[in-house]
């Protein structure tokens, strides 16, 4: 063989030698990287589930926080202001697409009370597909609270009297306009509560806690004659009791100038606690945008706030008749905002527009339109749900 020959062998024997090598090597760098691999691979799949339950609960979050702004909302009723309508652990659906959705007006945490201070944006509210009508049940903001405005606390209650209206309360009876045409009540009447005076024939003669609950009667309060107890009921419930044998009477309890019944509180009355009572009051003119009013000094206690509160005007009274707006001398003043007159259903156990004022359009949250669970807490010692009133309409 000759030696150029064998040159050439040992430089193919090299190279496959190296070649086996770089293979041997390189399924020891796999195995090392399989292994590694091996290690990683838990640890990954748990940071990959992890950040998935992240999204799906940042993502759930999204979803109920637009819901909430733009849709529907949820409302515990806790006070009897709406009885018998509404009782107290009813829980609402508040539609917030009937009057159109409003924007948040601060700049809060989500679920939270937390809010940056300062953080106040203009009031801006989408379209909606329907107006505030008489007799809707809305949720708002309380308007004399302080702070911004879709921070105050909730409140319920049935609008009675819309923009441009001139109310009147009558023994109890409302009336709007002009006119002294009463309004059309039929449908509230079965669920609306009163104080009503039961005269008995004989002193000695007492409730049942039996027919009280049978009735629905949610207070007996007495007065200084013991042949006489005043009963808060509504007037089909006051109708079986004028049917007993043993009850002389029963009529509407008015409220009297400087009066109060027992176990009622008597806050005074908007505007200015003049003589009027939560039976007899107004009239009073409800504010609407564009409408034009002469200050004077009947009206400028009824229209103050309205002015400088809810309309952000710097308003104030110089002097008998004298009133003074942005820093100019005023005698009218021109709304921007519609208003509402609003009452609890529970006309003689309410705060509502008769003691605090009008609602602002800007601070009504939306309709109520649903019950969808309601809890009793007053049956047995720990409560009962309300079967009876799961998903049943409002209004």
């Amino acid at each position: 063989m000759s030696s150029s020959t064998q040159q050439r062998a040992k430089r193919r024997r090299k190279h496959r030698g190296s070649s086996g090598r770089n293979r041997a090597n390189g399924r020891s760098g796999s195995d090392d990287g399989d292994k590694g691999r091996g290690r990683d691979g838990p640890r990954q799949a748990r940071k990959s589930q992890l950040r998935q339950w992240v999204e799906a609960v940042a993502l759930a979050l999204l979803i109920m926080l637009f819901v909430r702004t733009f849709l529907l909302d949820q409302f515990r009723i806790p006070s009897p202001s709406m009885e018998r309508s509404l009782l107290v652990g009813d829980y609402l659906f508040v539609s917030k697409v009937h009057y159109g959705p409003r924007l948040p007006m601060s700049l809060c945490a989500p679920y939270t009370q937390w809010c940056v201070p300062g953080s106040v944006f203009p009031d801006v509210r989408l379209p909606g597909f329907d107006d505030v009508d008489r007799y809707d049940e809305v949720v708002f903001n309380y308007p004399p609270a302080r702070g911004a405005i879709d921070q105050k606390v909730h409140y319920i209650k049935r609008v009675m009297g819309l923009p441009g209206e001139t109310l009147r309360v009558r023994n109890k009876a409302v009336y709007t306009g002009a006119g002294k045409d009463q309004l059309d009540q039929h449908e509230l009447l079965p669920t609306m509560q009163q104080l009503w005076t039961v005269e008995k024939s004989e002193a000695g003669y007492r409730f049942s806690e039996g027919q009280l609950d049978e009735l629905g009667v949610s207070a007996v309060l007495p007065t200084t004659d013991p042949a006489v107890v005043r009963v808060q009921a509504t007037p089909k419930a006051a109708e079986a009791i004028r049917s007993w044998s043993w009850v002389e009477s029963v009529e509407p309890s008015i409220a009297e100038r400087g009066g109060e019944e027992r176990g009622f509180r008597s806050p005074q009355l908007f505007p200015d606690g003049r003589n009027y009572t939560r039976d007899n009051y107004g009239p009073v003119t409800i504010p609407k945008k564009g409408m034009t009013v002469q200050l004077t000094e009947r009206t400028w206690p009824v229209y103050r706030r309205v002015i400088d509160v809810y309309e952000d005007r710097a308003a104030r009274r110089l002097g008998p008749g004298r009133y003074e707006i942005d820093g100019k001398v005023a005698s009218e003043y021109t709304f921007r905002e519609d208003y509402y007159f609003v009452m609890g259903d529970n006309r003689d156990d309410s705060q509502d527009s008769r003691f605090w004022g009008f609602v602002p359009m800007d601070h009504i949250v939306g309709k109520a339109v649903m019950v969808y669970f309601s809890w009793n807490d007053e049956a047995g010692w720990m409560g009962v749900p309300r079967f009876g009133r799961l998903f049943e309409g409002v209004g």
